[in-house]
């Protein structure tokens, strides 16, 4: 299989240089020059398969011709070496809980399996005479974050030979509990705490990649759903959230969209010949793509931060392979996805309703993505859904408390993250700080 950029301007690259790349040479975003699709008997008996046997049938099609069998197996399961159960919250809808991982949210998924095939690549491989082996390759990967991606990367990446990982976050606006989980690691991990907001952040790790001086004395990866290695695996739990759906009637899927690559796996998955009929994409106040649903024009804008941090983004990157899919056909992807928008009281009285009525516990993104469906469901009947609950309320605790008046459990995963000491380098929202920082 071959990847393509975004931006059509530079040669298809290689799995392994796409993945060791991050980001296109023209700041293009990589995609695979061809979707496979799945047999019928695969989706006739998916019902009977578990979660890493759906997944690794998903990651042969995409890398069977890139990745042997054995390896890609493996990367397969350990990655999915957790949970992802399917609860039922009401007769219509059903909650996929993707925070059954090492760091508690769906991000797990991505940054495991980006580091695992990342490793996979860069691990030590015989030259071809067989006489010597060559030596690792040194990889520098930058990750921004606005809460999970920065704990789940940090985590997946942690004390893997030959990998630096620096992680950008805005100050103040992530949970005290995410923060921990990134700023406490210390080995390969370094954590900037850049003084502006996550779109900040963002911009600094694009900005760093199109730098020749960087790139040329620096092997700098990207690992944020910017990496087609994030992004992709992350269609692995659509199918598994299908298969455990009931079969008498059609399934909608619900996302929290912040950066809009979970999202980008849930369309990818579709295209493959999963049959989901509907998509809803739960916006917080930062609505930029609903906007783009409403009126064709795509206009980013600074970043609003709400109590659904992770979702805080003003200029998602994953919106170029979401226009790239569909051709720029606005028509076909509204036909294809529904936006919806919740500011912070909606959200909080989303959670305390659900809370009171099935005693069901939302974190703020999983309530926006909740009452997304809810909404969209009422003019879709009688399909089901299912929506995609990103992280455990506890990473919220502080928030998630005073809206329910409750005193949630913190479990003991995230107790071992908050008895660590914070480590983490102040940061200017500054390029040329970033670049010599880096150089340093």
């Amino acid at each position: 299989m071959k990847y393509y950029s975004t931006n059509k301007q530079v040669p298809l690259s290689s799995l392994k240089d796409a993945v060791l790349k991050g980001l296109a040479d023209d700041n293009g975003l990589y995609m695979p020059e061809q979707i496979p699709q799945l047999s019928k008997e695969f989706f006739a008996t998916i019902q009977t398969k578990t979660l890493q046997e759906i997944s690794l049938e998903v990651a042969t099609a995409l890398f069977g011709e890139d990745v042997d069998a054995s390896s890609l197996r493996s990367i397969v399961y350990d990655t999915l070496s957790f949970d992802i159960p399917l609860v039922k919250v009401t007769d219509d809808i059903y909650s996929l809980e993707l925070f059954h991982g090492p760091t508690l949210a769906f991000k797990d998924v991505g940054a495991r399996f980006l580091s695992r095939m990342m490793q996979h690549f860069t691990r030590d491989e015989p030259e071809q005479s067989g006489a010597r082996r060559s030596q690792k390759r040194e990889a520098n990967v930058l990750v921004a974050t606005s809460g999970d991606t920065g704990s789940a990367v940090a985590n997946g990446f942690l004390g893997v030979d030959g990998i630096m990982v620096t992680v950008l976050y805005p100050k103040g606006l992530v949970s005290k509990i995410q923060e921990s989980q990134f700023t406490t690691l210390g080995k390969n991990v370094r954590a900037l705490e850049v003084d502006g907001t996550f779109d900040d952040c963002q911009r600094l790790v694009k900005q760093a990649f199109l730098d020749k001086e960087l790139n040329r004395r620096l092997t700098l990866t990207s690992a944020n759903s910017i990496n087609l290695a994030r992004f992709i695996p992350q269609a692995f739990y659509y199918f598994w959230g299908y298969a455990q759906m009931p079969k008498d009637s059609e399934v909608v899927a619900s996302v929290p969209s912040g950066n809009f690559g979970n999202l980008m796996a849930g369309l990818l998955a579709k295209r493959m010949g999963l049959p989901i009929k509907h998509f809803v994409a739960a916006n917080n106040a930062n609505d930029v793509f609903l906007k783009y649903l409403q009126t064709a024009s795509f206009s980013p804008r600074p970043s609003i931060a709400t109590i659904a941090n992770a979702m805080d983004v003003g200029n998602p990157s994953n919106f170029a392979r979401i226009m790239d899919l569909y051709n720029g056909d606005h028509a076909k992807v509204v036909a294809d996805i529904s936006g919806y928008r919740y500011g912070d009281a909606q959200i909080a009285e989303v959670m305390k309703r659900v809370f009171t009525e099935v005693k069901y516990m939302l974190d703020p993104h999983g309530a926006c993505a909740y009452e997304g469906l809810r909404e969209q469901l009422q003019s879709d009947k009688p399909a089901k859904g299912f929506f995609i609950e990103t992280a455990h309320p506890a990473k919220f605790k502080e928030t998630v408390d005073e809206i329910l008046g409750a005193d949630i459990a913190i479990p003991e995963k995230l107790q071992a993250f908050m008895k660590g000491q914070k480590q983490t380098i102040p940061m200017s929202a500054c390029f040329e700080d970033f670049k010599t920082y880096l150089l340093g």
